[in-house]
């Protein structure tokens, strides 16, 4: 029962938000969460591709370091969803990782790999998830990773792009804010959007911050722009959690299902811009 409520008080705000708006344009960029987490297989080149066939012009990915110190691409801390083994990047080295085929058979791609594609392809927004928040990335190892990170990425993007570097973890955000102070940074969070949380940003000198759709308020998004700030919000599992982002005015919205938000757009919505 109090999960049909929940369900029933989410959908209700959803549409509320979309009503509010419905005559108003508007314009956000949606950009594919893993490459469209719910509609391709994630992080791999195939998602990549099939995602921008679709229209798609930006992307999240993220960024692990092989006990060899290869960059790949890869979000779990661990193997056990995406190969249903044991065992982790960090922990294994590229050989081995290369030998392995996710559940729909595609490999693990390297960083250089997904770049040749994005460097291909001029006006894209790209988001570089920094995955340190782990025991192994040590101060020395979280550098050495910030570095090539930061030459790889940013050596060959073409100037129509935005490439931003992200992370839960502020270490790396410090560094590289420090060191490379021009590079585009966006600062994550799995909450809402809160005073406290500009507040940190502010303090990290970053002016993008990523938070969850659930706890933030138009009014806290409002206030944040005003502020300066460019609010991006997650997750977004549905083309619910889509209306809701619009709702709340965001002005990036990362979606797992971002070729049904594109197809939900053209059908039912077209006063909205998909930049």
């Amino acid at each position: 029962m109090k999960i049909f409520l929940f369900k029933f008080i989410f959908l209700f705000i959803s549409l509320s938000c979309f009503i509010d708006v419905y005559s108003q344009s508007a314009e956000v960029k949606v950009f594919a969460h893993r490459g469209g987490k719910l509609e391709f297989d994630e992080n791999t080149l195939s998602a990549f591709e099939s995602s921008y066939s679709e229209g798609l012009r930006g992307f999240e990915l993220d960024v692990r370091r092989t006990r060899d110190n290869h960059l790949v691409i890869f979000h779990d801390a661990n193997f056990e969803r995406i190969f249903g083994i044991e065992g982790s990047i960090e922990e294994s080295t590229f050989d081995e990782i290369m030998a392995l085929k996710t559940k729909e058979g595609n490999q693990i791609p390297t960083l250089n790999e997904v770049l040749e594609f994005f460097n291909s392809k001029p006006w894209l927004y790209v988001e570089f998830e920094m995955k340190t928040n782990n025991p192994l990335y040590d101060e020395d190892v979280m550098m050495d990773y910030c570095d090539e990170l930061y030459e790889k990425i940013y050596k060959n993007k073409p100037p129509t792009s935005e490439y931003v570097m992200t992370s839960f973890d502020t270490r790396p955000l410090k560094y590289i804010k420090e060191k490379y102070p021009f590079a585009d940074l966006l600062l994550i969070r799995s909450e809402g959007l809160s005073p406290d949380f500009l507040k940190s940003a502010r303090e990290l000198g970053i002016k993008r911050v990523g938070c969850r759709i659930e706890g933030t308020t138009r009014e806290i998004v409002r206030k944040a722009k005003k502020q300066g700030f460019i609010v991006s919000l997650w997750p977004g599992s549905s083309i619910e959690d889509f209306i809701l982002a619009i709702g709340l005015e965001s002005q990036y919205i990362c979606t797992d299902v971002p070729v049904a938000v594109y197809k939900w757009v053209e059908e039912n919505a077209p006063w909205i811009v998909l930049k």
